[in-house]
């Protein structure tokens, strides 16, 4: 059930943070976590669509949501990548009657604690470059209405990730998509090195360079950057 009142100071909220320089991989990040309060689900996820058809983990509310976007990933299944194919959105899918459609994700879904999701597609005119994915620990379904908030959400991130480029260009577009992914790669391998060395979650490791990077100003990929170099320059001492 989506919590109406929440909605406009989300969406004021997320159009002040669309200015310039903005941290793309901070704002998803913070987006998946407004969407799933917002909408009462467990976790929320998004994903990008890297080349042609693959698919690549990019942001989510907790490694709850990582963990089940990532599991579809690798056994290429489910319904977030399903919604990246077709562009069609997947919505109140009850995991325990959906054996045959994802006889590989629906099983580890549940054991996992979910119950329900739904997958929205983010469109540029007529590409899906990603989709936004809610599961849901208890058999959640949206009305129509509801669908259409959660759409408009997924829009946003489209926006997000296009902000200020020329989309005349397909390639431009591929470029951003690039960058944004690389971003990601630097910062998960920032957070698995703060996590090792300081006996922390990832989830607490990923809240660290967040702060960080809040607190000086800086980019969340730069901020990345620092760790990993840090941690190089230790290697070679």
């Amino acid at each position: 059930m989506i919590t109406v009142t929440d909605l406009p100071a989300l969406f004021v909220e997320v159009a002040d943070t669309l200015v310039d320089d903005y941290d793309l991989v901070d704002f998803l990040h913070g987006l998946t976590g407004k969407v799933a309060l917002v909408s009462g689900a467990s976790a929320v996820g998004l994903v990008l669509a890297e080349h042609g058809d693959r698919v690549t983990f990019m942001a989510s509310s907790n490694e709850s949501g990582e963990m089940i976007e990532l599991f579809q990933i690798r056994h290429d299944e489910g319904p977030c990548l399903e919604c990246v194919r077709t562009g069609i959105p997947i919505v109140n899918a009850d995991l325990a009657s959906a054996g045959d459609r994802w006889p590989v994700f629906a099983p580890q879904a549940i054991e996992a604690g979910f119950r329900s999701v739904h997958a929205f597609p983010m469109r540029l005119r007529d590409r899906v470059i990603g989709a936004l994915n809610l599961f849901g620990t208890e058999d959640s379904r949206f009305d129509d209405d509801e669908v259409r908030v959660v759409q408009a959400l997924a829009d946003v991130a489209t926006i997000a990730i296009l902000h200020e480029r020329n989309l005349t260009r397909a390639e431009t577009l591929t470029e951003q998509l690039q960058a944004a992914l690389q971003s990601r790669v630097v910062i998960e391998q920032a957070k698995g090195f703060l996590a090792h060395a300081d006996g922390i979650s990832p989830s607490e490791a990923f809240d660290l360079l967040r702060s960080r990077a809040r607190s000086t100003r800086t980019k969340l990929v730069n901020v990345a950057h620092e760790v990993l170099n840090g941690l190089e320059g230790h290697s070679n001492a």
